[in-house]
């Protein structure tokens, strides 16, 4: 689980530190005292997690928590505890009042890894879990098909049926082991041991014609009949 931490006071950081370096799950990328240069790096890179001290100059951790498109989990750290009302209302993971100690930080982190869970359950060598409207379905990667781009979609196309998964395909592809799926269209991946046959325009999976994308062909596996 990834983290950063932000605190205008780099004592409280140090603390941060120590803490999340005896956590095993916890990885802690990034400190900053100035929340402006945290925002530019939640800009440029993800974060599971924020470590964010409420009483900052410029802004507060609350504002700076209403500020965020994508919405990492967040537990608060303050000195003040007539702040904790609001943190919880702003769905906080978790309050740590200063000073705290390695158990209360531990305890705040093991909260976020139960919710990162239950948000994203871990998949297996065999299997991958998608989330479809408000459930998460496990799919065995052996009754994948294919899958298509669909908007803000992905359709998972299976030996069962198909599963409307909300994600890119970027982040289809990095949940699909490539030894296993490629990508042969900007729209379509496809199982590599469903393809029933090919051409130069189209590959064909259980009956189904597929459209092949001149940049993609480098991917295809050389069919036997080819030799």
């Amino acid at each position: 689980m990834n983290a950063i931490a932000i605190d205008d006071e780099p004592l409280a950081l140090q603390v941060i530190r120590s803490h999340a370096a005896k956590v095993p799950f916890l990885e802690l990328k990034q400190c900053f005292t100035d929340a402006f240069e945290a925002l530019d790096f939640l800009q440029r890179e993800s974060a599971d997690l924020i470590f964010l001290d409420i009483k900052m100059p410029d802004i507060s951790g609350m504002d700076l928590a209403k500020s965020l498109t994508a919405k990492p989990m967040i537990v608060f750290t303050t000195a003040y505890s007539a702040h904790a009302v609001q943190g919880f209302e702003l769905d906080a993971v978790d309050y740590l009042l200063k000073p705290f100690s390695l158990s209360r930080f531990l305890k705040a982190c093991n909260k976020a890894r139960e919710l990162q869970l239950l948000r994203h359950p871990e998949s297996g060598p065999g299997h991958v879990f998608l989330k479809s409207g408000y459930e998460m379905i496990r799919v065995a990667l052996a009754d994948i098909l294919y899958v298509e781009s669909a908007g803000n979609y992905m359709n998972f196309v299976t030996t069962t049926g198909r599963i409307l998964a909300r994600m890119s395909m970027a982040e289809a592809l990095e949940m699909l082991p490539d030894g296993r799926f490629i990508r042969i269209h900007r729209s379509f991946i496809v199982a590599r041991d469903k393809i029933g046959k090919m051409d130069r325009q189209q590959v064909w999976v259980e009956g189904v014609s597929i459209p092949l994308g001149a940049s993609y062909t480098e991917n295809l596996p050389v069919p036997p009949w080819s030799a």
